[in-house]
């Protein structure tokens, strides 16, 4: 027989009666109310006799039909079936040769620009490159909406709407302030896990980030995710967006570049009276890549990318 006992913490968490000494366990329950958006609840295993624990706290919810619904958080080393690198194409030959080639599976891409330089273009042409190969690809939306996403994608000649259909293509359209990052990380992790997923798409990462009232541990807590990801060979690509017209400011007060094994920095440029995209590999951890400044042209015939050559000067 187990006897269950509940008990009521006040304000400062202390209990009624100290009857922790006598209990073979002990779980908290914790709920906060931010200034925006749902309740989160959290729960924690702070003693179990003779068996082992995941220590911490686990967000949870409690919702009608389902109960009590727990989202256990990513321990780090956590096993996971680790897959060779390969090169992940995006399609436009001069594009893949500024990576060396193409990116690597398993490492984590930041695609970091201003409003309108193209950031959500990479991540459709990747992910269009990808399902055309075969492969399955996740998109978690925070920002666009599903029917936007597939518009502004058709309007380039990248037509995803038969992929998603046949469940080739997974797409998820999120209301940021309703969802915990532990509750994102499982669901990103059972896509990954039961589709086997090669390229995961966070669009954006910066919308993702702004909606949590706690963004330094939320970073933490994504951390955890991307090793995972990592670890299980999926191309990560996160979408952070910069504030400005030449977007000297990232649009999050947290460090993130950290995060990123990859950056792929896009710029706008005004050279008399017409504004250019520029393309540039900052940064890439494994291999070789292109240091020079490319020009990017979005076109509905298609993405291309050619060095990058100044206008004469008038």
């Amino acid at each position: 027989m187990v006897a269950l006992l509940l008990d009521t913490q006040d304000r400062e968490g202390n209990n009624g009666e100290e009857v922790e000494g006598i209990a073979h366990g002990v779980i908290r329950f914790d709920k906060s109310l931010e200034d925006y958006g749902a309740v989160r609840r959290r729960v924690e295993v702070s003693k179990m006799r003779g068996v082992p624990v995941a220590d911490g706290y686990h967000d949870m919810a409690i919702r009608e039909g389902e109960g009590v619904v727990v989202f256990p958080r990513i321990v780090a080393g956590a096993p996971v079936e680790e897959s060779k690198p390969e090169l992940i194409k995006s399609g436009v030959a001069t594009l893949d040769e500024m990576f060396g080639g193409g990116q690597e599976s398993g490492t984590i891409t930041l695609v970091i620009g201003q409003s309108g330089t193209g950031k959500s273009t990479m991540a459709s042409l990747y992910s269009t490159a990808a399902l055309e190969r075969g492969e399955k690809v996740a998109l978690f939306l925070f920002e666009e909406r599903l029917e936007t996403f597939f518009r502004r994608s058709e309007g380039l000649g990248m037509n995803l709407r038969p992929f998603y259909d046949k469940g080739q293509l997974t797409i998820r359209d999120f209301n940021p302030n309703e969802i915990s990052p532990g509750e994102f990380a499982q669901i990103v992790q059972t896509i990954v896990t039961e589709d086997h997923t090669r390229v995961v798409v966070i669009d954006s990462f910066t919308g993702y980030l702004n909606s949590l009232p706690h963004r330094d541990k939320a970073v933490r807590d994504i951390q955890s995710l991307l090793k995972y990801l990592a670890r299980a060979g999926v191309l990560t690509m996160l979408i952070v967006a910069q504030h400005g017209l030449l977007g000297q400011n990232v649009g999050i007060d947290v460090d993130v570049s950290f995060l990123g094994d990859t950056v792929l920095l896009l710029r706008l440029t005004e050279h008399d009276g017409r504004l250019r995209r520029n393309i540039t590999v900052v940064k890439k951890r494994h291999g070789p890549h292109d240091l020079d400044v490319h020009e990017l042209f979005i076109e509905s015939s298609g993405i291309t990318v050619v060095p990058y050559n100044p206008l004469p000067e008038a």
